[in-house]
């Protein structure tokens, strides 16, 4: 038996493998600079249940293949690549029906074998990357300079200690945090 599939002990009746889902967000950002809030995607509604597939192929930063109910048509499922940004609630589930198989195999589904996943998750795999992706960190911009071995979670702390430097936060946008060695300056309060 190889480390792919699930053991005896921990196998429920009919599980055809383990694999990572999320839900689409309530609130997912577009448009210049993230300024366009909408509800749900253009091919997935609000709280939608993504199933994501170990890459085949690179779709870029920050994007990842996805198998899920379409927003028109919520009987089949259908392959898009999703922003991971509009994407929340990670975790780890069973897959039981042979019609998700066939979505999440792809181009690669054996109508011979039709409940064999082609690249399947391991539960702990899975696991990993679904912490991984619940508690996000973003690289850090230091006076211009960026650092991308130092990360802070999101929302960035407003004071930062970095190898005896106290780092300021100068700006957070959508490049992420920009920290600054200068105190920001201080408020002139009128004297009454």
């Amino acid at each position: 038996m190889t480390d792919t599939e699930p053991t005896e002990e921990e196998a429920p009746d009919g599980l055809l493998g383990w694999c990572l889902v999320a839900n689409v967000a309530q609130e997912t950002a577009r448009g210049e600079s993230g300024l366009d809030i909408q509800r749900g995607t253009k091919h997935f509604a609000v709280g939608t249940l993504l199933w994501i597939p170990p890459a085949r192929w690179d779709p870029g930063w920050g994007r990842w293949h996805a198998v899920g109910r379409h927003r028109g048509n919520s009987r089949r499922y259908v392959n898009m690549v999703v922003r991971l940004d509009d994407l929340e609630n990670f975790r780890v589930k069973g897959v039981y029906s042979e019609g998700l198989v066939r979505g999440l195999n792809g181009y690669d589904h054996d109508p011979a074998a039709p409940r064999t996943l082609r690249r399947p998750w391991t539960r702990e795999r899975a696991q990993n990357w679904a912490d991984g992706w619940n508690n996000p960190r973003e690289g850090i911009v230091i006076d211009g300079r960026r650092y991308p071995r130092v990360s802070v979670p999101n929302p960035p702390p407003a004071e930062l200690q970095v190898g005896g430097d106290i780092l300021h936060l100068a700006h957070y946008g959508p490049r992420g945090p920009h920290y600054s060695r200068m105190p920001p300056p201080m408020e002139w309060v009128p004297e009454t």
